[in-house]
């Protein structure tokens, strides 16, 4: 058996309360499923400004109306600080995940990213700490890499940052290594890859690359990769960065503990690779996309180029170990992004399709 399924046993029998931030995100909302399904406690805190309501409708009528009695919702921000002391009580563990995730958004507004990414990190650093949470583990982002040449990224290595977005993130991680070594509270940062799945968003400018190109394919739109279509990324299934998450917050491993890890598979897969896949995917389920072939068009500023994550930290520290590959997580998800992208496909014809960076 598994390290991750014999950590799910053991909260099953053994419930703790657990705090999510940003709990209406995609992230977060699949957290908070996976942790209801567990039988756990759980705070959520939103404030609506990027996660969907509907998110947590979609997760009550998973989990049922008796483990949803397990659930409270607190509105309200990162920003102040007596609600991230309020949330804070009583609490376990935080996984934090309330930011603005988006290069693109924080290219236009560097000031309120901050707000969020960086005031709000400390605000809940601070209660946290106050609180006597056992654990705080925090959203990063693989854009912490910065402009580091090597195309395997290893979290001893980071270069300089390339969007606002990518230096709140990093300041997040200064910020927890701080915490740790002046008061010896417990953190572990996790840096995200692409992370894909259910409850992702496919709308707005800002919507993620995966439901947006599937929306584009039925919908019979342009489909644009910025670059030569050899840029790349390591995408990961939304259950195993939950798996990295609730493996984070609960190991008794001290060497464990205040570290950064990468979550992703350590493979690279490029646009042409995903087109070509999402493309197959939705031939075989019925849908008739044509002879749609990608368009190409610049590269875009504050993006990334090439990405491929080194896991052997978090595996061998934590006994991280991803179940499903792009292709098998793709599949188990088409459904959900097809009755998406069918509710949404009007939206969808006023969009620019692209790559957005995480």
């Amino acid at each position: 058996m598994s390290n991750y399924a014999d950590l799910k046993n053991h909260l099953a029998t053994s419930p703790k309360t657990w705090l999510v931030t940003g709990v209406a995100g995609f992230i977060g909302s699949n957290l908070l499923e996976t942790l209801l399904m567990l039988d756990q406690r759980v705070i959520g805190l939103d404030d609506f400004s990027t996660g969907k309501r509907r998110n947590l409708e979609d997760v009550r009528q998973l989990c049922g109306s008796s483990r949803w009695l397990k659930f409270r919702l607190i509105e309200g921000t990162t920003g102040d600080l007596e609600t991230c002391r309020s949330v804070c009580r009583d609490v376990d563990y935080v996984l934090h995940h309330a930011a603005v995730a988006s290069v693109a958004r924080s290219l236009k507004d560097p000031i309120g990213t901050n707000k969020s990414n960086v005031n709000g990190f400390v605000n809940m650093l601070v209660a946290a700490r106050d609180a006597g949470v056992r654990r705080f583990v925090y959203a990063s982002s693989s854009s912490a890499y910065g402009d580091d040449p090597a195309h395997l990224k290893t979290e001893c290595t980071v270069g300089r940052p390339l969007s606002p977005y990518a230096a709140t993130k990093y300041a997040g991680e200064l910020y927890a290594h701080v915490f740790a070594q002046c008061y010896g509270f417990e953190t572990i940062g996790l840096r995200y890859f692409n992370v894909f799945g259910p409850r992702q968003d496919p709308e707005g400018d800002y919507a993620a690359v995966i439901p947006k190109w599937i929306a584009a394919l039925i919908n019979r739109e342009p489909v644009f990769l910025n670059g030569n279509g050899d840029t790349s990324r390591d995408f990961i299934f939304v259950p195993d960065a939950v798996q990295a998450n609730l493996l984070a917050a609960t190991t008794a491993k001290p060497e464990a503990v205040n570290q950064v890890y990468n979550v992703a598979l350590n493979r690279r897969t490029t646009l042409i690779e995903l087109f070509s896949i999402l493309k197959e995917l939705l031939l075989q389920s019925g849908h008739d996309v044509g002879a749609c072939e990608p368009s190409y068009r610049e590269f875009q500023s504050g993006d990334i180029w090439q990405s491929q994550a080194d896991i052997t930290k978090i595996s061998e520290l934590l006994g991280f170990s991803p179940v499903y590959g792009v292709r098998e997580g793709l599949a188990k998800t088409l459904p959900w992004y097809l009755k998406t992208a069918g509710r949404a496909s009007r939206s969808f014809s006023r969009i620019a399709h692209g790559i957005a960076a995480q």
